[in-house]
């Protein structure tokens, strides 16, 4: 039988196990989830300014760029949820992420400037954006069950912003961009 204890951690309360480790295995998933996050924010400060260079549409690049700045602050965002539990915000290559971008990179060069590879940035884009609605909603999921509520809040502002971006892109598509692309010929 484990014997356990409650100990407060930052402004939460963390199970202590016999064995002396004072993270539940939880913990360490949503830390480790939380590492791959923030990588992938750091790296999509970087891609997003070569995603909006190669942007034939206005009101798409004005999108992105938004976006851009709420990911900036997302960076931030998320070194705070590291210190609602006093740990120091540490990035691990997320995998996913890096392929995701990737994948954004490919359709940019395999594309002629216009509506058509506008389409398949708003696709790659959407791809990034669902990927961080799941992690996020999983964060802040985490987040609840360890009772850490600052953190939750935050996530759940990180992922609200995230289904946002979701939306604003649909509504570009829909209104212009997919029908140009349709009308383009090869």
């Amino acid at each position: 039988m484990k014997m356990t204890s409650n100990k407060t951690v930052g402004r939460t309360q963390v199970s202590t196990e016999e064995n002396g480790t004072e993270d539940s295995k939880l913990m360490k998933l949503f830390e480790e989830q939380l590492k791959d996050m923030y990588w992938a924010e750091k790296a999509l400060t970087k891609a997003m300014p070569k995603i909006i260079k190669n942007v034939s549409s206005h009101e798409l690049s004005d999108a992105i760029q938004d976006h851009l700045n709420e990911t900036e602050s997302q960076v931030g965002k998320v070194e705070r949820v590291f210190q609602t539990f006093d740990k120091k915000a540490v990035a691990k290559k997320c995998e996913a992420m890096d392929g995701l971008i990737k994948e954004a990179e490919e359709i940019m060069r395999s594309s002629d400037k216009g509506s058509m590879r506008d389409a398949g940035i708003i696709a790659a884009v959407q791809k990034i954006e669902h990927y961080e609605i799941a992690t996020y909603g999983t964060l802040r999921t985490f987040a609840k069950t360890l009772g850490l509520t600052e953190a939750a809040t935050l996530l759940e502002a990180i992922l609200q912003e995230e289904k946002d971006a979701d939306e604003k892109l649909t509504e570009i598509a829909v209104s212009s961009i997919n029908e140009n692309a349709m009308s383009e010929v090869e």
